[in-house]
């Protein structure tokens, strides 16, 4: 499956970015999803997974209340809803797709490139 990222860009601290990650191929709705991200000089980092039917979610613990991973497979693509933003937030976020819904990055079997988000103070 390959994977392709968007929706980054340049936003105001408290404002709110939707990224969306398309996926080809048909096998899209067996993949587990997540999203990871990585700030400069800062090692990639888990943001939220979603299991194959969108039934469980997982949040790092520090963005659980701001971030909203959802998924819609008839579109296959996965969503990553961001609020109230903060400069910390700034990264480039991963889409990956893999057989368990987890914060461990090795689990993953495919990444898209990323997409930049730049929050602004």
């Amino acid at each position: 499956v390959q994977l392709q990222a968007s929706g980054g860009g340049l936003v105001q601290a408290g404002g709110s970015l939707r990224l969306s990650c398309a996926a080809s191929g048909r096998t899209f709705s067996s993949y587990d999803m997540g999203w990871f991200r990585q700030a400069p000089g800062k090692e990639r980092e888990f943001v939220a997974a979603i299991s194959w039917s969108g039934g469980t979610t997982r949040y790092a613990d520090s963005l659980k209340d701001r971030f909203t991973i959802s998924r819609d497979n008839a579109k296959n693509t996965v969503y990553l809803l961001m609020n109230s933003l903060k400069p910390e937030d700034t990264a480039v976020y991963y889409c990956a797709a893999g057989f368990r819904a987890t914060p461990v990055i090795d689990e993953y079997r495919y990444w898209g490139r990323g997409t930049l988000v730049t929050v602004s103070s």
